[in-house]
Parts: C-alpha cells; structure tokens; sequence
C-alpha cells in the first residue's frame, strides 16, 4: 500500500472519501443504483465474450448465435447472461429512476445528477435497441425495419441520419455491421457515463426521503459499513433473482419468433419490442403520423429533463404537497399502461388506453407538478405574526 501511495498519491485520500462519504437515513430503495453496477459490469464482460463469435453479416450473424449456444462450452449460460442481463438492469432502471421521480431527486441541487442519469437511461435504451438488431431473428430484422423507417421521417435530419445509420437503400450487411460497432462503442460509453453520474452524485450528496415525513431524520451515516452491507445485500437478492430468471425461466429471454432467421419477404402478424422499449412503441403506433409519434416519443423524454424547472423546489419545512404523490402514482401507472399496450397487438381499445395514457404523462408533469410546486411555496411562506417555529410546527 506504500509503494502504491508513493506512486498513486492521490489514492488514500479517494478511498477514504468513500469509506466517510456521509450518506443521509435512506431507504431499501437506493441500494438499486450499486445492483445496477452489478448488473451493466455482467452485460459488458458477458457481451465481450459474445463478440468474440459473432459475425457481423446478414447471413452468418443468426448462425453464429446459434453456434455459440449449442457448440461453444457455456456459450448458452454467457449468452443467457447477456439476454437476461438486459432484462434485469432495464427493471433496476426503472425503478431507479421511479424513486427519483418519487422522491423529487431531480430538484436542486442536483440537477446534473438527474440529467446524467437520464443521457444514461437514453443510452442503454440505444445500446438495448441495436443489441435486439444483432442476432438478426425474424423480430430483430423487422423491429430495425419498423424504427429506421420512423427515423427516415424526421424532417431535414433524417434522411442524412438514415444513410449514415444503414449505409444503403435498406438493412443489409453494411448496417449490421455499423450497429455492431456501435453496440460495442455505446456500451463502453454507458460505462464511462456511470463514472460520470456518480461523480455528480459524490459532488452533492444524496437526497434525504425522510425530508418529506413529519418527522425529518437529518442525521448522517458513513457509507462503510452501515450502507455497504445494505448495498451488498441487495446485490446478493437481485443477484439470485438473475439466477432464477436465467435458469428457471429461459422462455422469458426472448420472442419465439425472434427463434426464427430474418426472412425480408415474411412481416410477423404482430411486431413486438422487448417489454422495456414497449412504452414508446405504444408511442410510436398510438399516433396516426409516424413524425407525430417521434415527436410524441420524443417529448415524453424531454418533460423529464425538464423536471428540475417544472417541479419546483422542496421548502423550507421540506413537506410535500399531496398532489405530488397523486400526480407520480398516475404517472407510473400511465408508464405500465403503455408498456401493457405496446406487449399487445395493436387494436382500437389499446390505440384510444395508449392515448389517454400518453395525455396523463404529459399532464403530470406539465400541470399537476407546478401545481404542486405552487402549493408547498405556500405552505413554506410564513403567514401574517407566524415565524419558521410555527411553520414548521404546522
């Protein structure tokens, strides 16, 4: 450890911060930030592994996944790994994201935090998307056919962006190629993204939930032992609950039909995502344009970058208005809505459940939250002859 000082000097002091980093009374919930580590370090090493096989041409690309689930010695565990490895880090995601979004994590002064978190969550629903394209099934070919189109549409940018992205008149060699490499490239990014929202995040610390009860619980813990051994054993469940998913339950790894090769002249009855970009496809197919649904898409992302503006600030009491937890509830729930729609074939019942789906997205935020935002000023605003001792009492 000498020797490495001498050298590192800068080393003891970056281990001492996070052994003493003060971490504030949280909840079961903030472990899922170090299972989401876990989860992006597996689908990088196992996806290396995958790389080392796989053969980038439209013809060899679903052989070569073939080969390496029934020839190469644990190729079916490695490639498992991968698949479910997407799986379980999109629902750790979420519900990371779900907790910041519940508990007003976004707000100052930890913007940066929100916004590197959201430019992550944008980059593996990308690196997610052009991984789906690779085994080049029956589901990848048409689920890329489906989004190349919507990209084509936009206007100026799209055709330029469409010839970068496929190379030719259509999918073909040269684009599969492209999104291999940029599979490859993104994922390294996301990790180096990772480095950089937890920068952000040891730059102000981490928010308090308990702030939002009668009762706020400002005293301050250090990270090692009290919420490493919480973070560990939330890494050991999500751990075992990986395990299950990849060897118990193999048939929810993937689409049957994307068992099958690509066959350019055959268009599935029912074109599906995997169930974490089915939101936005419900989006996507909820509005008659295909521009109009981008836009749509688009705009449900951008309200969300826009929440450190929108949903106003915590007071002084640091009470939330209840419209907060009515507005939030509705907004999960639209989020599972167009997720159940997007899963389903598209039929006028889920076309008219994904739009009003799509008007509570757009309205909680938009609406409810500057409402709510409006309510707790008033309520941290000492009143007439009433001091900060009366408004903290009420």
């Amino acid at each position: 450890m000498q020797w490495l000082e001498r050298r590192l000097p800068f080393l003891r002091p970056f281990l001492r911060h996070l052994v003493d980093y003060p971490m504030p009374p949280v909840n079961w919930l903030w472990t899922v930030g170090a299972c989401l580590i876990v989860g992006l370090c597996l689908l990088v090493a196992s996806g290396l592994f995958l790389a080392l096989f796989y053969t980038p041409l439209p013809r060899l690309a679903f052989s070569a996944i073939n080969t390496v689930e029934r020839h190469v010695p644990a190729g079916w565990f490695l490639r498992s790994l991968h698949v479910g490895g997407a799986d379980m880090t999109f629902a750790a995601l979420y519900i990371h994201a779900g907790r910041g979004l519940w508990y007003g994590s976004y707000r100052a002064p930890r913007e940066l935090v929100w916004w590197s978190g959201l430019c992550l969550l944008l980059l593996f629903m990308t690196t997610a998307f052009i991984g789906y394209v690779l085994p080049w099934g029956q589901m990848s070919y048409w689920g890329a056919t489906v989004i190349t189109n919507a990209v084509g549409d936009l206007p100026l940018i799209g055709p330029m962006l469409l010839s970068y992205l496929l190379g030719a008149d259509g999918l073909g060699p040269v684009a599969l190629h492209r999104f291999f490499i940029l599979h490859i490239f993104l994922g390294f990014m996301t990790l180096l993204l990772v480095g950089v929202h937890l920068v952000c995040l040891h730059g102000v610390g981490s928010s308090n939930p308990t702030l939002s009860s009668r009762r706020p619980d400002r005293t301050m813990r250090p990270f090692v032992p009290y919420y490493a051994a919480r973070d560990g054993l939330a890494v050991c469940v999500f751990l075992i609950l990986y395990a299950v998913l990849v060897f118990f339950l193999p048939g929810w790894l993937e689409n049957p039909v994307n068992l099958l090769p690509a066959d350019p002249l055959r268009t599935p009855p029912n074109i599906t995502p995997e169930w974490y970009l089915a939101p936005w496809f419900a989006m996507l197919r909820a509005i008659p344009s295909r521009l109009g649904g981008l836009l749509v898409a688009a705009g449900s992302l951008t309200v969300l970058f826009l929440l450190p503006w929108l949903g106003g600030r915590t007071g002084p009491t640091g009470r939330r208005a209840c419209l907060a937890p009515i507005g939030w509830t509705l907004f999960f729930s639209a989020f599972l809505t167009l997720a159940a729609a997007g899963m389903h074939p598209p039929s006028p019942c889920w076309i008219w459940v994904s739009r009003l789906a799509i008007l509570i997205w757009f309205t909680v935020p938009c609406v409810l939250l500057p409402l709510a935002a409006r309510q707790e000023n008033r309520s941290a605003t000492p009143g007439p002859g009433r001091g900060p001792a009366d408004v903290r009492g009420r």
